[in-house]
């Protein structure tokens, strides 16, 4: 799907649009893109035009929500299909999103790119080819393309999230001329597809996946065993574990994971909040 380029409101933005057309003025300067960029627009009575194209003035929106226009109305950036999933604003401009109201951010402390960016750079993609097991929003993705890798090769399997995608201004967009069509984003779950892989053929790996009574499957032996075989030997490996329940039930999930993988062929270490893992 193609992304969108029409302009993105927040509660904060439509008060202050409304604003200026209240004070009688005729063009209002903000970024309409979550902060990617600056522009200004041409305010009249009854409508407002952005980069040519004419709009409504938005009703009373809602905190904490992300609105695009559809042709028709200002409409919440989300979408149900059995679970809700919403992309929500963030202070950094980059949105994260929440399925069912559980956030999907790994800190509230950093602005979910420069998270990405610090993990990203463990596996230092600079020249090499990485498979992205759980794309999200892209944020991994968009990390490695800047720091230069030469091929990615990332998953995602809900279709809701990547319709999120084609709506963020933050998540890289495979056939932007930008990419170089070094982004190869499949919809597909990758607990099924890496079994295609042929082995050797990646030379690090990304892995966000959602909390392991979601997907269990993606924290099993049988998946890391096929990580270590599609991974060549030295290839790292980042997986993201945060560290859940551990107060509550005593369990201390990255310490699971990196025995996990050290059983699958990896020497694992605990770095930043999952484990860093090296191919033997």
């Amino acid at each position: 799907m193609s992304h969108h380029t029409g302009p993105l409101l927040t509660r904060i933005t439509a008060e202050s649009l409304l604003a200026a057309r209240q004070a009688g003025d005729d063009a209002w300067t903000v970024s309409l893109d979550l902060g990617r960029s600056e522009g200004s627009a041409t305010l009249a009575a009854d409508h407002w035009t952005w980069r040519g194209a004419a709009y409504p003035y938005p009703g009373r929106l809602k905190d904490r929500t992300l609105y695009w226009f559809d042709g028709e109305d200002w409409m919440p950036i989300s979408r149900y299909s059995g679970s809700l999933i919403k992309l929500v604003p963030t202070e950094w401009g980059a949105p994260t999103f929440e399925i069912d109201g559980i956030k999907m951010l790994p800190t509230a402390a950093a602005s979910p790119i420069d998270d990405a960016r610090r993990k990203v750079a463990l596996i230092e993609p600079r020249g090499k080819t990485v498979l992205d097991t759980c794309g999200g929003l892209g944020y991994f993705a968009a990390c490695c393309l800047d720091a230069g890798v030469a091929r990615l090769h990332s998953f995602e399997k809900n279709a809701d999230v990547l319709w999120l995608r084609t709506l963020n201004p933050w998540s890289p967009d495979p056939g932007a001329p930008e990419t170089g069509g070094r982004l190869h984003l499949l919809h597909a779950d990758v607990s099924r597809a890496i079994v295609q892989l042929p082995d050797a053929s990646m030379d690090a790996a990304l892995h966000d996946p959602p909390r392991f009574g979601i997907a269990g499957e993606l924290y099993s032996q049988a998946f890391y065993d096929q990580l270590a075989r599609v991974l060549r030997r030295g290839g790292k490996l980042f997986h993201y574990t945060g560290s859940p329940n551990k107060l509550t039930s005593g369990r201390d999930v990255p310490r699971e994971v990196a025995r996990r993988l050290e059983k699958a062929g990896f020497r694992p270490q605990l770095a930043l909040d999952g484990v860093l893992a090296s191919r033997r």
